[in-house]
């Protein structure tokens, strides 16, 4: 392989932010590595997102202890991705009691998540500190099919599945009252969008729906918090960009009869100009690229990777 393999080589730490939004409503932000949020009602605390390992959660829990000593009863999975799932253990010391989760999410940990530990691992050993610490899979305490409403005393959050775009299973929060928005991967800014699990079509009508909120803040899955309407939308606009521009250029090259490898060299001349100086653009284009090439090839349900498939896609992809 000509370039060290996916984020292998990425061992600078980042700068870590605790950042409240709201009233209730805290951003915990890393320069581009994965976010997570903090909700902080009359009686409970709600996060979501709950870093990669048990380990890496102190730090977190550490920020959260900083501000109350309310129990963190609610950690909520925005989607499967186990950089996003396998640090849920940390919380049941801090009185966890549900794990919740979409009902897509929840087929995916069964249909995929073991393998998608492995390769998750594989391909970003910095955001695993600790992995000795994961027990294994997180599985959902509660699972919903399209919204959940929870009050944290008197405050009201919205849990809800928009549709499908970063996976099929994709969960925001959603606090009305205070017009703030946890994205998850749905919404990225400044960052690579991994695309390599998505369902490319109906994503931009997704992000349509999250927009229709009108969020005020929004904290997207990587990148800073935005802390104005306007941020708001420029972040689903960039978002947005990035998966329609990769996904027409897959389909033009599909119909054009021409092979995966060409169609990564098209993408790249038009994207390279746009996000190629973004945080993990270099990691993300392999897998979006193979994503989109699927997709735009009929095959809707998209591929278990395993770091075996991995390792296959990224060397028949370098020069």
């Amino acid at each position: 392989m000509s370039k060290q393999f996916a984020s292998k080589a990425d061992l600078a730490a980042k700068k870590t932010e605790f950042i409240q939004l709201s009233p209730n409503a805290w951003a915990y932000t890393a320069e581009g590595d994965p976010n997570s949020g903090v909700i902080i009602g009359d009686n409970a605390c709600m996060v979501i997102d709950t870093t990669a390992t048990p380990l890496m959660a102190q730090e977190l829990i550490r920020h959260i202890r900083s501000v109350t000593d309310k129990p963190i009863r609610y950690v909520v999975l925005s989607h499967y991705h186990a950089v996003r799932v396998l640090g849920a253990s940390a919380y049941f010391a801090e009185g966890a009691t549900e794990i919740i989760a979409s009902r897509g999410t929840w087929d995916l940990i069964v249909e995929r998540g073991e393998a998608d530990m492995k390769s998750e691992i594989e391909r970003f050993p910095r955001l695993f500190a600790g992995v000795e610490s994961v027990p294994g899979l997180t599985w959902p305490t509660m699972v919903f099919e399209r919204e959940l409403t929870l009050h944290l005393g008197g405050l009201e959050v919205k849990l809800m599945h928009l549709g499908a775009g970063h996976t099929r299973g994709d969960t925001i929060a959603w606090i009305p009252s205070q017009k703030v928005c946890f994205s998850g991967d749905l919404v990225e800014y400044m960052a690579g969008v991994y695309t390599g699990d998505a369902h490319l079509q109906e994503w931009p009508s997704t992000l349509e729906k999250l927009r229709a909120l009108g969020a005020e803040k929004l904290v997207p899955g990587r990148g800073p918090a935005m802390t104005t309407p306007a941020d708001c939308d420029k972040a689903i606009d960039y978002t947005r960009r990035w998966v329609t521009d990769l996904y027409q250029t897959a389909q033009a090259g599909v119909a054009a009869g021409r092979s995966l490898k060409q169609v990564f060299a098209d993408t790249r001349k038009v994207m390279d100009p746009v996000f190629g100086q973004v945080f993990i653009y270099e990691h993300c284009l392999p897998f979006d690229v193979s994503r989109a090439y699927d997709e735009a090839s009929g095959i809707a349900h998209p591929r278990i990777w395993t770091a075996e498939r991995d390792i296959e896609m990224w060397r028949s992809l370098q020069d």
